[in-house]
């Protein structure tokens, strides 16, 4: 289901806040570092010092000598990151609800000039060690695609957290194979405040070759760091980049905007914050008994089975997604700028809604 076009510009602006974490602004630490960036001249194309300071701090908050490199959205940064990992006559493991799968209309596959995608099963989102090594076994045969990559989303479409552990069983399976892994982390901040890990431990820690590292969905107007945790990797990286129109010239705003993001951890507590609305929100509509939780609330999504004849009316007011038409399952997404009061008066809507049905 697409969002409504006929949106009245004098419509609240909450109507769209459980859509997507896309959905809201930009929090007033990047708004005010977009500003500052405003002033006098800076060496384009990443040249610039802004630039040079962000990949630092990644590297620091990491604690890895990774390679960084700044795009405009995700939907680039996993294309470049696959490109960068697979040849066309390779393919890349992923599951059947993974954003590359379902939601970037073939970018991946076309970056990097034809590699296929091979969905494998998953649970709650998560690919399984089991699953990932049945596809690479599947077929040898010159008539198949060679798995090259498996790519994991944190925290997944679903909402749920790989643990250490299932990180480092999916990576051990891969390196033992040959392959290697990248991290869709458009939401990875709202997994490790949800986890309480230090970045590294799920990441190249755990095997992960490469990270797409999210700011949009946590409160950046734009901007996302693919983080190569092997250097080794990324000799053609930046010809990929520069061929995927990603170079931007005037990097300093994205790069002012992961400065602002780092400063006193202004990322974790933007994701904290949406991971316990989210909580929040979890709570309030369990006690609505016609309401039906699919999925355990672990980062900043709750999903839910819905009376279908409240949906229409309930969207009137807030709008969202609908996850699966045939269960009348949804999803409802929080963000930084979600509050308490917005919850509230959500469920109670909710609650309304079902005691007049």
């Amino acid at each position: 289901m697409s969002i409504p076009t006929n949106i009245h510009p004098n419509q609240p602006g909450w109507y769209l806040q459980f859509a997507s974490d896309n959905t809201a602004g930009i929090c007033p630490e990047a708004m005010q570092a977009l500003s500052a960036a405003n002033t006098g001249f800076a060496a384009s194309y990443g040249n610039d010092d802004s630039t040079h300071l962000a990949c630092d701090r990644l590297r620091e908050l990491f604690e890895a000598d990774a390679e960084v490199f700044f795009v405009f959205n995700g939907t680039a940064a996993n294309s470049i990151a696959l490109a960068a990992l697979s040849q066309s006559y390779q393919a890349v493991i992923c599951s059947d609800t993974a954003h590359v799968e379902t939601d970037e209309c073939g970018a991946p596959e076309f970056f990097s000039n034809g590699s296929k995608l091979l969905s494998a099963p998953h649970r709650h989102g998560k690919l399984t060690s089991a699953g990932v090594l049945e596809v690479i076994t599947r077929r040898t045969d010159v008539h198949y695609p060679r798995p090259k990559v498996v790519t994991l989303t944190q925290s997944t479409e679903y909402g749920s957290l790989y643990q250490k552990g299932e990180l480092s069983g999916i990576s051990r399976i891969a390196q033992e194979h040959g392959l290697k892994v990248h991290m869709d982390g458009a939401r990875f901040a709202n997994a490790v405040a949800a986890l309480k890990v230090a970045p590294a431990d799920i990441t190249w820690r755990a095997g992960v070759d490469v990270l797409c590292f999210g700011g949009t969905k946590n409160g950046m107007m734009l901007g996302e760091a693919v983080l190569f945790f092997n250097p080794e990797l990324t000799k053609l990286t930046k010809y990929i980049r520069k061929q995927s129109m990603q170079l931007y010239s005037k990097m300093r705003f994205v790069s002012a905007q992961f400065l602002a993001y780092f400063e006193n951890d202004l990322w974790k507590r933007n994701a904290t914050h949406s991971n316990r609305m989210a909580q929040l929100l979890e709570q309030e509509v369990k006690k609505i008994p016609a309401i039906q939780l699919t999925q355990e609330v672990e980062a900043n999504g709750v999903f839910a089975i819905v009376p279908a004849e409240i949906i229409p009316q309930l969207q009137e007011k807030y709008f969202f997604y609908m996850w699966d038409e045939h269960r009348s399952e949804v999803r409802w997404m929080t963000s930084f700028d979600t509050e308490e009061e917005d919850i509230i008066q959500f469920a109670a809507l909710i609650k309304s809604l079902v005691l007049h049905e």
